[in-house]
This record gives C-alpha cells, sequence and structure tokens, in this order.
C-alpha cells in the first residue's frame, strides 16, 4: 500500500542512495574476498589458508579475508576467486569503505607487523652477538634467513612505519659488520661512467686484490686472465694500502677497477673491456652480482655459492684458490653458452 508521499519519499531515498555510492566509491580503500568451499577435502582448504598467510591478508571470520585495495590484493584475490570456484566453492571479491574514521583504525590495526618486526628484531640481536665466534657457513646462512624474513614481512607491511625503519637499519648494520668481517675492504660504489678500455694496453700487467678472495675478486680475476689479460699476474693484499704502485688494482676503494654505480667489480671490467655482448658473461656477470650484492635472484646462486665456499675453506691459499675456482668458472661460462 502506498500513503500520500510515498513515490516521492522512496525516489529521495534512492537519490541519497545512489549520493553515497558515487561518493564511497572514490574512498574504497579495502578488498574483501569472500570465500566459501564445498568440497570437505583439506587440501583446497591449506591451500587458500597458505595463501591468504603468505599474502598478508587479515581474516574477519572463517572464509572472509581482508586486503587494502592495490593492485597486488586484486590479483590475489582474483587468483584465490578462481581456485576456489574451479574447486567447486563461491567467491565474491567486494570493495570496502570503511564506515567511519574508527572503523578505518580497526582496519588498519589489523595489519600491525609491530610484532613480527619484534620478533626479527630479537633474532638479529641473537645473531649480531653471536658474530664473534660464529663459523663462517653458519652465519652466511642466518644472514641469508634474516634478509629473507624481512623481505618476506615488508612485502605485506602495507603501512610500513618506524618498526620496519628499525629493524631494516638493524639488519644492514649486521650486513656490514659480516662483510667487514668476511670481506674486510668492500668497495664502496663509485659514481661516474665507465671508460672504454683497449685491451692491448692491459697485457702482461700486474693486478691486485684483496686477499681471502670471496665471489666477486675471484669471478673478476677469472675474467682478467680469460679474456683481458692471458699473461695477468696477481697480487694479494692484506690492504689496499699495500698495492704496488705499478699494479692495476680491483674490486677496492680507489683501485683501476671497482664497483660503479649498481655494477659490482665483475660487470665493470665486462663493460670496461666491451664483453657485455657476450650472453654467457652476461649470465655470470647476474650470477655475480647476485652472490656480491644481492638484488634479482639467480637460479644456480644457491649451489654455485656452496661449491665456493668449499673451495674457500680447502684451499691454503688464494693462488690456489683461484686455479680451483676458475675451473669452476669455466665449466659455467661452457654451460651458459650452451
Amino acid at each position: 500500500m502506498f500513503y500520500p508521499g510515498t513515490k516521492h519519499f522512496l525516489v529521495t531515498i534512492q537519490t541519497v542512495c545512489n549520493y553515497r555510492y558515487m561518493k564511497n566509491a572514490q574512498s574504497v580503500h579495502w578488498l574483501a574476498l569472500v570465500a566459501s568451499l564445498a568440497t570437505h577435502s583439506a587440501t583446497p582448504r591449506m591451500r587458500l589458508w597458505r595463501a591468504v598467510k603468505a599474502g598478508g591478508c587479515a581474516v574477519l571470520r572463517d572464509g572472509v579475508y581482508l586486503l587494502p585495495r592495490c593492485e597486488g590484493a586484486e590479483k590475489l584475490f582474483g587468483e584465490l576467486a578462481q581456485d576456489v570456484e574451479e574447486s567447486g566453492g563461491t567467491a565474491y571479491q567486494l570493495g570496502i569503505a570503511a564506515r567511519d574514521e574508527a572503523q578505518e583504525t580497526a582496519f588498519r590495526a589489523l595489519f600491525d607487523r609491530t610484532t613480527q618486526y619484534a620478533e626479527l628484531a630479537g633474532e638479529i640481536a641473537g645473531t649480531q652477538a653471536a658474530l664473534p665466534p660464529a663459523e663462517t657457513p653458519a652465519l652466511r646462512k642466518a644472514m641469508k634467513n634474516l634478509r629473507r624474513d624481512f623481505t618476506a614481512l615488508a612485502a605485506i607491511d602495507f603501512f610500513p612505519g618506524a618498526a620496519r625503519e628499525q629493524v631494516e637499519s638493524a639488519l644492514g648494520e649486521l650486513e656490514g659488520a659480516v662483510q667487514a668481517r668476511f670481506s674486510p675492504g668492500e668497495p664502496q660504489p663509485a659514481a661516474g661512467e665507465i671508460a672504454r678500455r683497449d685491451p692491448l694496453d692491459y697485457r702482461g700487467r700486474v693486478w691486485a686484490t684483496r686477499r681471502h678472495l670471496w665471489v666477486d675478486r675471484m669471478a673478476s680475476a677469472w675474467l682478467i686472465r680469460r679474456f683481458i689479460d692471458p699473461q695477468a699476474r696477481f697480487v694479494w693484499l692484506e690492504s689496499p694500502a699495500d698495492c704496488p704502485p705499478e699494479a692495476l688494482g680491483f674490486d677496492f676503494d680507489g683501485a683501476a677497477f671497482t664497483h660503479v654505480g649498481n655494477r659490482v667489480t665483475f660487470e665493470v671490467l665486462a663493460a670496461s673491456f666491451a664483453l657485455g655482448a657476450d650472453p654467457a658473461l652476461a649470465k655470470l656477470a647476474a650470477l655475480v652480482h647476485f652472490l656480491d650484492a644481492g638484488g634479482i635472484p639467480v637460479a644456480d646462486a644457491a649451489g654455485v655459492e656452496t661449491l665456493l665456499a668449499g673451495l674457500r675453506n680447502r684451499c691454503a691459499d688464494d693462488d690456489e684458490l683461484l686455479a680451483e675456482a676458475s675451473r669452476l668458472f669455466d665449466l659455467l661460462y661452457t654451460a651458459y653458452a650452451e
């Protein structure tokens, strides 16, 4: 039954609702996934749970998950919805605007990572305390795990703040201390362009770098002798200050060839002598860069690092170490060339 003015009242309500919808559509800061699995099988449920946990989702209740609205969230929820539907269930993706500031604050609080950062800070402090007596392989493994855990946590920290900055700073300091212990004198990246060099001017020379070779210095020495100066003689320095005046230094501050910008010494040498067009050397450069400075992961990195660490522990001196490591780099170069 319609009472006088009912039609006008309904039109007014519809107009208000439409206005509020259009207004709120501009402030939809959240995405929700509502999922219901028809099967009782544990496999799709576990797959869904692992995915929402890895994606940093907040769980509003069983089957209802929340994320801040962003491209990554839309992609994740889209993939999860498809997986749920392919398992015979139903899934809906909803754009949500908080009702008021209090609810917005409550939503944001669901993504507070402070406790997780505190746990990671404790692990960093424990590793720092164990630094003096720690064995090299165990310490390197611990550092990789800490960096991996921080990267994973930062990826789901949608509202970063002081806790993240504090942990990132502590991790950087620890990595610096580890680097100083096991690779003292590691160069700081220099600014400027990489000058092109003529290989004919660099034949039969003395080349010098820091002793106790590790990845970048091993690979750079191999590159020098294999592609730049086949008669190269190497001097292993206790300190960069000991570099003979006639020697060409590499991989230390002030050296003729060292880090430039985001390139490690191996990459700088390859660019200096126009070797970058070689696809096999380009793959080796990516591997050396990742092992020395991090960045884009390389599939072979873990295995190569293990082998080089074993060689470093077994070889009596750097001459023997370079000879053994060169065999490995020869094999890698051949494999990459094919």
